[in-house]
C-alpha cells in the first residue's frame, strides 16, 4: 500500500508541472515569437522482487521477473520551435524569420542573447533595438537626414537620403542557428541564451546556411494553439483525477487493514 501511495504522488506532482508548462504557453499566446514547451516523462526505477531467468525450484528458469515500479518523474521541457503566424503589420522594422534561425540580442553587459521577436524600434541614437532597449547585433545604426529606410529580404537595412532617389546600404542584419535549438535556455523577455546542449551558434545573413529569409512590416505570432493546450490541460486534469483515486484506494485498503481483529 506505501508502496502505492507513494507511485500516486509522484504521478499527482508530475501532472502538477505538466498543468503549470500548459498554464505558461496558454499566458504566452499572445506573447510575439513565444515557442510552446511541453513537460516530459520517464519512470522511476523499479523494485525488482523476483529477477527474470530465475530458477526455479524445479530446475526451470522464469520467462518473466516481477518488478513494480516507484512512480513517474518530470525530467525536462522540450520546446517547439515550429513557425507561428505571420501577422502583417506595415513598419518596417517589424521583422518576422521566414523559416529557422534567431536574431542576435545584445545586453548591456556585453552577453549575446537570442529571439524570434522581431519587433524592432529605433532608439534616441538610432540603433536598431528591440522593447528592452538592448540593440541588435551586429550593431544597425541609421543615419541623420534620411527620408525613408527599407529592410530587404536577405537582411541589407537600405536608407534613401534627402534629394536621392537610389538606396545606400548601412547595415546588414545577421541571422544565428543552432543544431539543438530545443536546448537554448529561456531568460525571459522573448530571450535564449545558448548551453552546452545547444552547440555554438552558425551565423549568416538571412537565407544562407539553413536559416530562413525576413518578412519586414511582419511580426511573428506565438506557435500555441489554443485549442492543443485545452485539450491538454483536460488530459492533465484526468490523470491527476486518476491518481488521486489511487491514493484514495490505497488508503482505503489500509484502513481495512487495521480494523481487522
Amino acid at each position: 500500500m506505501f508502496r502505492a501511495l507513494s507511485s500516486a504522488a509522484t504521478g499527482m506532482q508530475a501532472q502538477e508541472k505538466r498543468v503549470g508548462s500548459i498554464a505558461n504557453n496558454i499566458a504566452n499566446v499572445n506573447t510575439a515569437g513565444y515557442r510552446k514547451s511541453r513537460v516530459e516523462f520517464q519512470d522511476m526505477l523499479y523494485d525488482k522482487l523476483s529477477p527474470a531467468g530465475a530458477v526455479t525450484g524445479e530446475g526451470t528458469q522464469k520467462p518473466t521477473g516481477f518488478e513494480i515500479g516507484q512512480g513517474v518523474k518530470a525530467v525536462g521541457t522540450l520546446r517547439d520551435f515550429s513557425l507561428g503566424e505571420f501577422r502583417p503589420t506595415g513598419r518596417v522594422l517589424d521583422l518576422a524569420i521566414e523559416g529557422s534561425g534567431f536574431f542576435q540580442i545584445q545586453r548591456p553587459d556585453g552577453e549575446i542573447l537570442y529571439t524570434r521577436d522581431g519587433s524592432f524600434k529605433l532608439d534616441a541614437q538610432k540603433r536598431v533595438v528591440n522593447s528592452d532597449g538592448f540593440p541588435i547585433e551586429p550593431a544597425v545604426t541609421l543615419p541623420d537626414g534620411f527620408d525613408q529606410f527599407m529592410v530587404s529580404k536577405d537582411g541589407r537595412v537600405s536608407v534613401v537620403n534627402k534629394g536621392q532617389t537610389e538606396p545606400t546600404e548601412v547595415g546588414q542584419i545577421q541571422i544565428v542557428s543552432f543544431s539543438n535549438p530545443s536546448g537554448l535556455e529561456a531568460m525571459g523577455g522573448n530571450l535564449f541564451q545558448k548551453s552546452p546542449a545547444s552547440g555554438e551558434p552558425t551565423i549568416g545573413p538571412p537565407g544562407s546556411q539553413g536559416v530562413g529569409f525576413l518578412l519586414s512590416g511582419f511580426t511573428e505570432t506565438s506557435n500555441v494553439q489554443m485549442v492543443e493546450e485545452m485539450v491538454e490541460m483536460i488530459s492533465a486534469k484526468r490523470a491527476y483525477e486518476s491518481n488521486s483515486r489511487v491514493v484514495k484506494a490505497a488508503d482505503d485498503m489500509l484502513r481495512t487493514a487495521t480494523q481487522i481483529k
